[in-house]
């Protein structure tokens, strides 16, 4: 087995056990969402894994009956209700049971922040420490209807964690935004969490061939052939029970029993793992061989011997943004309410 040198002076192994989640949420219901990652934490870590990852807003649930209905006031509430505080006794209970278990865990979730709704993620390390912690930049679509907008802190999104390797982690179509993208593989990650909802095959009609199963797979592979990093392609089941607790029967997706469509990508894009049925709950395990990364990396680093910043570049504001800021004037406190351009 190969060792890698830490830049601390720790040796770590090029092989990784990583693990990608295929399973069905427990929706709109928080205590039960934290109980049902921690159980597949656990298990996760005693099948050897040292790092796994979670779907897009897998705690409480993808909100799947914005695209049924324009409204749901009853639902959105108690959707708000069971989403997930980041500084909260249920966010102590996974960082716990992250550290209890040794493992790096990607967090897929509905973040309530003052009951305004984002869509989070974060990477636990193995000490159970948040090393990261972000929000998708732009909700899609109609995520818009409950989903807030993110600050310039979540393009900070890699992080080094305890097993010796840069994680990374984007939501769904952000795999679709080139400078979002770029911005990211030039954080050097190594590992790429992407984060999608249930998704479904494309069935030849008038839908979205890049909202399918296939087209969002084929943004996963383009990613991991960019970046040169393993992309841990996680998804979510929607069943009878979502579908009859959303009331998504009558809707334009998510209208019937499916959406399992988890896979592990190669740094080269390939495919590496065996696809479970889409209704499947499971787990999918694969060994990760770092040398392999450096192979790819070899022949293309678009953040490195292959760009030409001297031509084109990223710039990129990292602040965060607060709808108050409190300043020291003359040795009083003064509180501006300055709106979005605050930082400028």
């Amino acid at each position: 087995m190969g060792i890698m040198q830490h830049e601390a002076g720790k040796s770590y192994p090029n092989q990784v056990i990583v693990a990608v989640t295929q399973l069905e949420p427990a929706w709109l219901n928080l205590q039960a969402s934290v109980k049902k990652t921690c159980k597949y934490i656990t298990e996760d870590a005693s099948n050897g894994a040292e790092l796994v990852s979670f779907a897009e807003a897998f705690i409480p649930g993808y909100p799947a009956w914005i695209w049924s209905r324009p409204l749901d006031p009853m639902l959105h509430t108690e959707y708000i209700k069971n989403s997930l505080v980041v500084d909260s006794d249920e966010m102590r209970t996974l960082q716990s049971c992250a550290a209890t278990n040794k493992i790096v865990v990607s967090l897929g979730f509905s973040e309530n922040d003052h009951n305004s709704l984002y869509i989070s993620q974060a990477i636990l390390d193995v000490t159970g420490e948040i090393v990261m912690k972000r929000r998708k930049l732009k909700a899609t679509h109609m995520e818009r209807t409950i989903f807030g907008d993110a600050s310039g802190d979540s393009l900070m999104n890699v992080a080094t964690t305890g097993i010796g390797r840069r994680v990374g982690a984007l939501n769904c179509w952000e795999h679709a935004q080139p400078l979002l993208k770029y911005h990211t593989i030039g954080l050097r990650e190594e590992v790429h969490c992407a984060a999608w909802p249930p998704l479904v095959p494309h069935d030849g009609g008038a839908g979205s061939f890049s909202m399918s199963s296939d087209g969002c797979l084929a943004l996963s592979q383009v990613y991991a052939m960019e970046s040169q990093t393993f992309v841990l392609h996680a998804t979510q089941i929607i069943g009878e029970r979502g579908i009859e607790k959303m009331s998504t029967k009558q809707g334009v997706i998510m209208n019937s029993p499916g959406g399992g469509a988890s896979c592990i990508i190669g740094s080269d894009g390939r495919v590496m793992t065996r696809p479970l049925d889409p209704l499947e709950e499971g787990i999918i395990y694969e060994e990760l061989d770092f040398d392999a990364a450096v192979f790819a990396r070899s022949f293309l680093d678009v953040a490195g011997h292959y760009s030409r910043p001297d031509l084109p570049w990223l710039g990129a504001d990292t602040r965060q943004r607060k709808v108050v800021m409190v300043e020291k004037e003359a040795g009083e406190d003064v509180a501006k309410v300055v709106g979005w351009m605050d930082g400028w």
